[in-house]
């Protein structure tokens, strides 16, 4: 949610404030905490239909009837639309997607916890509304016109501008789930060599998570029909960001392509003001059309952050933002893949020497081709599988390295069990999906809402 206009902070005057801001999210070790995102499609036990904001069955009811575990509501034009509990929120994407955003937290077995407490939560309010809720990365059986939008005004802002920049954008806003996880760095260094190892292997962790092979009720023709979805929505905001592997990359390079993509919105006194298209440096020099005379204050900048939706994201950390959604035994295995890989020295050394020498070229025809082919991708005279074992490998030593144990003595390791038997066989989860529909399922959908709820 956006600060309320009197939280705004200091108004922006030059270039070089923004990128004190990135730099400021610099912590040191002790400091590092690891938050998890993810996303949840809500619909009818009854007739496995979309669920709408009104109604006794709505996402209305279901945000009020969380309330019952401490949790505040925000409002928007006298409706709720989010809910806060200290440093946890919920909110709702456009389409009604159920979304967590977890606090910050030292270990994964707290991680784990924190999804397996709130989906106690939701199952106990949805089950006495006859709703349920599912781990999917694109919506398997409704259209685009069945997704009910939710009364949020910045979506209705997006909603006008996406079919101008491409022809998937309303099908992301309503039709997708992911999970992510934001993690820490210590300086601008140990940003840029997070930044590179995990962006060039955000394309591994799509193939692991692929879990959107149906649209609308029939196999589409993808394993991750998400990613692919992202290649049509806007390409001013998303992608694989090649200049973050050029030689001179830090904080103010990444200023320099934020303000290059065009505004969504600005927020003043309560109410979203439809900026769309309009730049940011015209803001800095008063010459916004949308408010022209003002300047921006550090919250608009704050916003304007998250409106990029590059496969990584950099605020005052960075967000790794490949994955699908999927059932909680992935929701708490992709902070062990990240947090293994970048929270130790020894494996992100690893990681990265094990990147370093890929090409922008190379990366970019990875990340194209992980949609339809998944681990099955080919690379340098091996398959994407083959590098994702080894990467699991780097993944799992840091872990063990970082010994951060459970009550029972177990490290975080076995998290990553469930990509490891993924890796192994080759099999991504769309392609177990794919297999349930021929077999199990006799060519109907209908049963995911069944099989693989939560």
């Amino acid at each position: 949610m956006s600060a309320p206009p009197n939280a705004r902070g200091a108004t922006i005057a030059h270039k070089h404030q923004l990128v004190e801001y990135l730099a400021e999210g610099s912590k040191p070790e002790a400091a590092w905490r690891i938050g998890t995102e993810h996303e949840k499609f809500v619909f009818r036990l009854a007739d496995h239909r979309p669920v709408g904001y009104d109604g006794p069955q709505g996402i209305r009811a279901l945000l009020e009837g969380m309330q019952r575990f401490g949790w505040e509501p925000v409002y928007e034009n006298d409706q709720p639309v989010a809910l806060l509990q200290g440093l946890c929120s919920i909110t709702l994407e456009p389409g009604g997607q159920f979304e967590l955003s977890g606090a910050p937290l030292e270990t994964i077995h707290e991680t784990c916890a924190e999804v397996n407490g709130h989906l106690r939560q939701v199952r106990e309010v949805a089950g006495e509304l006859g709703i349920g809720m599912i781990g999917l990365g694109f919506e398997p059986k409704w259209t685009r016109a069945e997704m009910q939008p939710m009364p949020k005004a910045r979506s209705d802002i997006m909603r006008r501008y996406m079919p101008k920049v491409g022809t998937l954008g309303l099908d992301m806003m309503h039709r997708t789930c992911t999970v992510q996880v934001n993690l820490d760095f210590s300086s601008e260094a140990d940003m840029v060599k997070k930044f590179r190892t995990s962006l060039a292997l955000q394309p591994i962790g799509t193939a692991l998570f692929a879990n959107s092979p149906f649209s609308e009720g029939k196999p589409n023709g993808f394993l991750s029909y998400r990613s692919n979805v992202w290649t049509d929505t806007d390409n001013d905001r998303s992608g694989m960001l090649p200049f973050v592997f050029e030689q001179g990359f830090g904080f103010e390079r990444y200023v320099d392509y934020l303000l290059d993509v065009p505004m969504y919105f600005v927020y003043r006194d309560g109410k979203y003001i439809d900026a769309a298209g309009q730049s940011f440096r015209d803001f800095i020099a008063g010459r916004l059309p949308a408010l022209p005379g003002e300047l921006p204050h550090m919250g608009d900048w704050s916003d304007h952050l998250t409106t990029a939706f590059p496969e990584v994201r950099l605020k005052k950390f960075l967000e790794m933002r490949g994955a699908d959604g999927g059932p909680w035994r992935r929701l708490c295995a992709l902070p062990a893949l990240w947090v293994g890989l970048l929270y130790d020295a020894q494996a992100l050394d690893a990681a990265h020497e094990l990147i370093k020498d890929w090409t922008v070229e190379e990366i970019t025809q990875l990340r194209a081709a992980v949609p339809r082919q998944g681990l099955a991708v080919p690379f340098r005279g091996r398959t994407l599988r083959e590098v994702s074992l080894d990467v699991l490998a780097i993944a799992r030593g840091g872990l063990h390295r970082r010994a951060r144990r459970n009550n029972v003595g177990d490290d975080e390791g076995f998290f990553l069990d469930t990509l490891f038997q993924i890796a192994g066989s080759g099999r991504t989860p769309a392609e177990e999906l794919l297999s349930d529909y021929e077999a199990k399922w006799h060519g109907s959908v209908d049963p995911v809402f069944t099989d693989y709820a939560y």
